[in-house]
């Protein structure tokens, strides 16, 4: 078996829970000094992946912004941003996304069924890579570690964040709490409703807990408990 990747989820959220609000434009949570946190994060990583949701509501471009990182990685012999991944059952994934006209490399995982369709569609974008009946987490982290990704970071969306979750796929969490109040029904949350490992009664152990500026960054061990 292939050597799985280190899972590391990113995540920033109001303090009720919320990824973003029900408005047309991007609530931003963040704060500049998380945002160049982030930036490391990504700099650091071999990966990262987002959901097809994620694509369609944000269109994010998914790069190292920082040059002296992007420098720092040519120079380690890596390329200057991370393989980009995302996944998508249906395979309706739009040629005019952002994600696909930046960065060096690009990764779509979908069903067998909907590939030779997406591969068509994204013709010289991105390598579209057929997992079965389903797109499974398993199966995904096992052709990211026979890639050579050692380290990959999930950005979101909710969907994707919940899902590695509830299948004890996660190594780390690493969750921006922002001073906002959302309160919107119609709103992404951080998570979804799901059955979690060892349910609500389990508590994850916390390896870290500090401020960057107003926002609160709080690192969890989501496979070890307190």
């Amino acid at each position: 078996m292939p050597t799985r990747p280190y899972v590391l989820l990113s995540a920033a959220m109001s303090i009720d829970g919320y990824l973003d609000d029900a408005s047309p434009e991007r609530l931003l949570l963040s704060n500049p000094a998380d945002f160049d946190r982030v930036d490391q994060l990504r700099a650091d990583c071999d990966a990262i992946l987002v959901g097809s949701t994620t694509l369609r509501r944000d269109n994010p471009r998914l790069l190292v912004n920082d040059p002296d990182r992007r420098a720092a990685r040519v120079a380690a012999g890596r390329s200057a941003h991370p393989l980009k991944v995302t996944l998508s059952a249906r395979g309706d994934l739009s040629p005019e996304l952002r994600f696909w006209h930046t960065g060096e490399q690009r990764l779509v995982y979908t069903t067998d069924q909907a590939a030779a369709g997406l591969r068509e569609r994204l013709a010289g974008l991105a390598e579209v890579t057929g997992l079965g009946e389903r797109v499974g987490l398993g199966a995904l982290l096992d052709d990211l570690g026979r890639r050579g990704v050692g380290r990959l970071m999930v950005e979101g969306g909710g969907s994707v964040h919940t899902q590695f979750l509830a299948e004890g796929l996660a190594d780390e969490l690493q969750l921006a709490v922002a001073p906002l109040l959302v309160g919107h029904a119609s709103a992404p949350r951080f998570v979804n409703p799901a059955k979690f490992p060892g349910g609500s009664g389990r508590r994850l152990r916390l390896l870290a807990a500090r401020t960057v500026g107003d926002v609160v960054l709080l690192r969890y061990a989501p496979k070890e408990s307190a």
